[in-house]
């Protein structure tokens, strides 16, 4: 029955497709195919997000029967608890070893400089210099794919793109122990990013099975083979990556939703959620597990989450202008920052990182001297402030004892009643200095001077350290820039308008959030996550309002930071709109440079192997002939499927006659077509055929698409490229204007009941049925 069913839907095809010519020029009234990417696109390659509802599909889908699909469910919930979990205790165990090694880095500094200031600074440069190195090499030497934030690869893969090592097993590892080592040294970056990359990871590894390569693979989870399923669990790990840096449940859905996806449903929502949900959890069972002081330096801290409830309760109309100053400095700097780190990023590409590992190594060794000579010699030249009598009513302690960081920090200085306000951001954790920023009750904590030399310098730094080989996040470096100077604009508020109850920390709060709009232009996402992190709802509307106007003033100069570094790395990423001048393109006119090459339905297997062999092609058009001798299309045919039936040779057939479906055994599962994940799988390189295999034939009737979607050659660009994006497609038909129509589906053919008969509503509908 499946075979005449097959066979039905070949014929229907048939009616339905424009007749083409055998030639393969395709200037001439061919079909043209519009691949994802180039040939030779620097390494990278496009993923199959279509379904290719071949015979063994339908075959491997009439078998199943209503308890599998349940299974089949239920294990999807599984592996959403699993990436839940995983990356929960993956974020923990980076958290607990940056603010451990952090910690034990101050606490000796600062007991050393009791008795020496040089042996202190040597100290603690040597420390930050080894955890430093120790990033540089796991990456060089052993994760090259991990180095950077990876929301840029991970954004290209749920986009469509493959880029080989991105979600591999020693990715994850390299991830996570050089995020420990370049945030724990001190370099200004953040560990935000990478926990994004790690959840991707988590994820990949769960959906394939673990890895083969370190002997860490189980078969029975290996039920999510296609690109499509592994797509859905890596978009859950990416919102488990966020919610396990800031403690955002529902920020972490919402980023994977505006930021790295392109393809979303209302069923991937529900377990991207409960995936979020299940992190959040994990992260607050072992925040309250350290409560009790097994955790070392960790106590509360490391996860981020600044609780400024006790702040400014209300604002007044007046502060409206400030704010929105807030939001253009947010979206100039931000648009200047993505401008300098591609400038940097490229020239290190091209001049610095071609000299080898070893350079890399070095140069990262070098930027690592230099902020340690920047974070410890700076407060030496700032003289120190005595402590504000309204410290005593916030609560804090001023200044802090030696060994202790925080709020008021004393660092060289002369008296013991005295604090060093530019060694209170330098000599803390960037989650520690951040909420001294952010702080309420601290109204003249910091000077403007302190405040103006951290921003410039902490930018210069930030600027300079993107791109490193080494895991880098932008996202708390770009808090603390923005902290800097929204205190500043806060600073001269309090002292323009002295009778408000104006808090500065509010002010470092929406500056925060005006740098990360304007750098990395996202909204909605990252108002939700700035407020989930500070506890405050009341801040909701200036959030909104600073985004607003940094997304919008950043915009007008250039793209967003990730957009940027994916176009610098090479990776061919659909934005969701179409450039401008694809409006006056249609759809022949952007496949003429294309040379396709068409199969017949019965190919040769030495043709098969010396077309696969003389091009790059991942997608071949099927002709068939009818028996009055016209030519038609029947089906689209992928390079990795004819790669599976060359390697395996079971289909091989003397007879140069197409076989009867209904009369053969397809001896391959739907599951042995799938490419494994993050490799470039098999090559035709790698298959050995003899000269009597080179002879035989191959009927690819069984094993084609005999159903991509196709677009008449006059179509707009516009519409090709939004059809396109929007189903995930990888290969696409251009094909002439059909000659007739053999019917019209409008909404009322597809509300169905399970019975198959319509709904009452149905039935007083009518519809334009076929046409003769």
């Amino acid at each position: 029955m499946l075979s005449n069913h097959l066979q039905n839907g070949i014929e229907s095809d048939n009616l339905i497709w424009s007749r083409v010519p055998e030639s393969d020029d395709t200037s001439t009234d061919g079909v043209g195919l519009l691949n994802s990417r180039r040939d030779g696109g620097g390494g990278v390659d496009s993923l199959d997000y279509e379904v290719i509802e071949n015979y063994a599909y339908r075959e491997e889908l009439a078998h199943r029967g209503k308890l599998y699909v349940g299974y089949y469910v239920a294990v999807k919930w599984f592996f959403s608890l699993l990436i839940g979990i995983g990356t929960g205790l993956a974020a923990v165990f980076i958290n607990l070893s940056v603010e451990n090694f952090a910690g034990w880095k101050f606490a000796l500094t600062f007991a050393i400089i009791q008795k020496s200031y040089f042996a202190g600074f040597i100290v603690y440069l040597l420390i930050n210099l080894v955890l430093v190195f120790s990033s540089a090499y796991i990456i060089t030497q052993f994760a090259p794919a991990a180095a950077g934030s990876g929301i840029p690869e991970i954004k290209g893969y749920l986009n469509g793109i493959d880029i080989p090592g991105t979600l591999l097993f020693r990715t994850l590892i390299g991830k996570i122990f050089g995020s420990i080592g370049s945030v724990g040294g001190g370099l200004a970056l953040g560990k935000e990013g990478p926990l994004v990359h790690t959840g991707a990871c988590i994820a990949s590894l769960l959906g394939q099975g673990g890895s083969t390569k370190y002997h860490l693979n189980s078969r029975w989870p290996q039920l999510f083979k296609s690109d499509r399923d592994r797509r859905d669990l890596v978009t859950c790990g990416c919102a488990a990556g966020v919610a396990a840096a800031f403690r955002a449940p529902v920020g972490g859905v919402l980023f994977a939703l505006e930021e790295v996806t392109s393809w979303w449903r209302s069923q991937l929502m529900w377990r991207v959620f409960f995936t979020s949900a299940i992190v959040a959890v994990v992260v607050r069972t072992a925040m309250g597990w350290c409560k009790s002081g097994i955790c070392g330096h960790f106590g509360g801290g490391g996860f981020i989450i600044w609780d400024v409830s006790d702040g400014q309760d209300d604002y007044y109309f007046k502060e409206l202008l400030p704010m929105a100053v807030i939001g253009v400095i947010g979206g100039l700097l931000g648009a200047l920052f993505n401008q300098l780190t591609l400038y940097m990023t490229s020239w290190r590409r091209n001049s610095l990182h071609k000299r080898g590992n070893r350079v890399k190594i070095i140069e990262a060794c070098i930027i690592s001297c230099i902020t340690s000579a920047i974070s410890f010699g700076l407060p030496l030249l700032r003289k120190c402030s005595p402590c504000p009598e309204s410290v005593a009513e916030s609560g804090i302690e001023c200044p802090r004892p030696p060994g202790m960081y925080g709020n008021y920090v004393n660092f060289y200085c002369k008296t013991d009643n005295e604090y060093n306000d530019l060694a209170t951001i330098f000599f803390n954790t960037q989650d520690d200095a951040i909420r001294n920023l952010f702080s309420a009750k601290t109204m003249r904590e910091f000077s403007a001077q302190s405040l103006l030399t951290f921003l410039a310098m902490f930018y210069t730094l930030a600027v300079v350290t993107f791109g490193t080989a080494v895991p880098a996040g932008q996202f708390v470096p770009g808090i603390m820039i923005g902290s800097t100077y929204g205190r500043l604009v806060g600073m001269f508020v309090v002292r323009f308008y002295k009778k408000l109850n104006i808090e500065e920390g509010t002010y470092a709060l929406l500056g925060a959030a005006s740098f990360l709009g304007g750098s990395m232009r996202m909204t909605v996402s990252l108002c939700v996550i700035m407020v989930e992190i500070t506890n405050n709802l009341k801040l909701l509307p200036l959030i909104m309002l600073v985004l607003l106007i940094s997304k919008a003033v950043g915009d007008a100069f250039n793209e967003g930071l990730y957009e940027v570094q994916a176009r610098l790395k090479g990776i061919p990423l659909l934005e969701s709109r179409p450039k401008y001048h694809m409006r006056q393109m249609v759809a022949k006119e952007a496949c003429q440079s294309q040379k396709v090459i068409s199969l017949p339905r019965v190919i040769r297997v030495a043709d098969v192997a010396s077309i696969l062999g003389s091009n790059k092609h991942n997608g071949f058009p099927v002709i068939d002939h009818t028996r009055s001798g016209e030519t038609l299309v029947i089906g689209l045919v992928l390079r990795s499927h004819l790669l599976v039936l060359l390697q395996s040779k079971v289909d091989f057939q003397h007879s140069p006659l197409p076989c009867d479906p209904s009369a053969r055994n397809i001896r391959h599962s739907f599951s042995e077509f799938a490419k494994p994940v993050s490799s470039k799988g098999l090559c035709i390189e790698d298959i050995h055929l003899t000269s009597d295999d080179l002879e035989m034939y191959i009927d690819l009737a069984p094993f084609l698409n005999p159903s991509p979607y196709v677009v008449p050659e006059d179509m707009s660009l516009t519409k090709v490229y939004n059809l396109f994006r929007q189903l995930g497609l990888r290969h696409l038909f251009v094909v002439p204007r059909p000659s007739r129509v053999i019917g019209l589906i409008t909404r009322k053919d597809l509300l169905i009941e399970e019975n198959g008969e319509s709904s009452a509503v149905e039935v007083q509908q009518s519809t334009s049925r076929s046409v003769q």
